[in-house]
Order: C-alpha cells, then structure tokens, then sequence
C-alpha cells in the first residue's frame, strides 16, 4: 500500500450531514480554489437529489439571461497553469457536492467510476461534527482508517462506531470492499456556534490534508477568516455571561488534556455522542 503523498488522491467533502458548520466543504471549496481546477466530471443530480432539499438555484448572467444551477457531486482536477508550479497537484482530486437525497448504493457506483476513470489509488474524506469544545483552541481533528498500515503510518484510529451514517460511509465500504485505501478526517466543531460557517475547522482540515499528501496548500485565507471568526465570537461572549462562563469551563478542561491534541478516543466519544442526538434530525440540504 503506497503512501498518500505518492498516489493518485481523491479528496471527498459533502454538504449536509456530514458537514457540521461546513468546516468540511470550506476546505474543499478553498482547496478546488488552490488547485485551480474546472469540473472535470459531474452526477446527474435527477437520480439522487429531492429538490425540495436541495433546491436549485437560479443565477442572473450578464447577457441579461438567468440560469438554474442544479445541486450536484462535482469531480475537480489542477490546471495545467497550477500543476506546471506545483506538479503534485496533479495527482489531487476533489469531489464535493451536496449529500445525495436517495439511491446512495448507485451513486457511490458513480464515485466507484470516477475512481477507476481516473486511476485514483487512495481517498481522503473530510468531515465535520458537533463537539463540546472551545472555540478559542486549537480544533481538533479525528483520523480513522480500517487499514493498519495507514494507521500506523499516519497515527490513526481504528473505526469503531456503531450507529446511522452518512454518504462517506456508504462511498467508504466500497472502497473497503475494492481495497482501496482510506482515512478519514473529522473536525471538532463548537457546537454553540454551530448555525455559522467555521473556517477554523476547515483551516484544520485543510493542514491535516497538506501534513499527509505535502502538494503546497496554503491556509492563510482560511487562518485570517478564521481569527475573524474567534474574534466575532468573542465579542458575543463579551456580552453573555452564561455563555462566556461556559466557554470557560469547554477551555479548562481541553487545558486540562495535551494543549495540542486530545486523544482519538476521546474525540471519537464527541463524535457518537452527535452521531446519537442527530439520528433522526432532517437534513434541511443547508448542513447542520
């Protein structure tokens, strides 16, 4: 089994479920940015999405004319103007888009097709879940993988949980299934700041991505989005005493653990725990 840093790597984001204050899919969107990438391939969203959740979108275009933009799975790839510069890139993919609605078996199929069109040789999918955690630290990021080799190289945990999931699961078995190589990453998001974008989260897992495959990614978007972030939360807390006293009390006890990483297990814990009080939430197409 190669490293991740010398294949062929798709990257996988969905917004939904998986994508609690969309840490996972603003890095994706910021590493397709990176990459300079056009959409190379897209699933025809009539199969897999109700569009009463996933709505369409209508866009005025500068002829005067209007547009629908129909939610869809995009499958991007570098430009040669960016792989020229960074040749890595080259081997990057991304495949992000809203979670499909219904018939999640065939359109794993499709992503199954992308992966052999392509010759990807292994997957990185990123995700983000609700924690109890601070906002003013360092986010933390769980990585699993059922393969021992990919544990052992890149300090990963094995999957344990047990329970509902969601499309990366499904897409994840067969890959399994193929022996196809796999990590996951899951960042620990603030759950009282759960109904605002986190770029924090997202510059987490866009480092975690760049420490594994080392293609030149930059987060210096991300971290000046991100102090914006802290700060405007902050300035509520100010404001709040219950909920600066609660922050308080999330910071002494992550204090109280590594300052810079907790254990997987215990990030794993948070991770079920969300799993269990969302299983029959509806997903609304619009994340958490």
């Amino acid at each position: 089994m190669s490293a991740f840093s010398d294949s062929k790597i798709l990257l996988v984001a969905f917004e939904g479920w998986n994508d609690a204050a969309d840490g996972a899919t603003l890095a994706a969107a910021e590493i397709v940015n990176q990459i300079g990438s056009s959409v190379l391939e897209s699933i025809d969203p009539e199969e897999y999405f109700d569009f009463q959740f996933s709505r369409p979108l209508v866009k005025n275009l500068e002829d005067g004319t209007r547009e629908l933009i129909w939610p869809t799975a995009e499958l991007y790839g570098a430009s040669y103007e960016v792989t020229d510069n960074f040749p890595k890139m080259a081997d990057v993919f991304v495949l992000t888009g809203p979670e499909p609605s219904r018939r999640w078996r065939a359109f794993a199929d499709e992503v199954m097709q992308f992966i052999e069109d392509r010759e990807i040789e292994a997957v990185l999918f990123m995700g983000a879940m609700l924690a109890d955690v601070p906002h003013s630290r360092p986010i933390q990021i769980f990585k699993s993988s059922p393969f021992k080799e990919i544990r052992e190289n890149y300090d990963a945990e094995a999957p344990q949980y047990e329970g509902p999931v969601g499309i990366l699961s499904v897409i994840a078995e067969r890959l399994q299934s193929e022996n196809i190589p796999f990590m996951s990453f899951w960042a620990a998001v603030p759950h009282y700041v759960h109904n605002t974008p986190a770029p924090k989260a997202a510059m987490a897992l866009l480092q975690a991505v760049e420490d594994v495959l080392n293609v030149g990614l930059d987060g210096s978007d991300l971290a000046e989005q991100s102090f914006e972030w802290e700060r405007g939360i902050d300035e509520v807390a100010e404001q709040d005493d219950e909920m600066a006293n609660y922050i308080e009390t999330l910071e002494q006890r992550r204090d109280s653990m590594d300052s810079e990483q907790v254990s997987g297990e215990q990030i794993a814990f948070e991770f079920e725990k969300y799993l269990r009080q969302n299983k029959d939430r509806p997903d609304d197409g619009k994340g958490f």
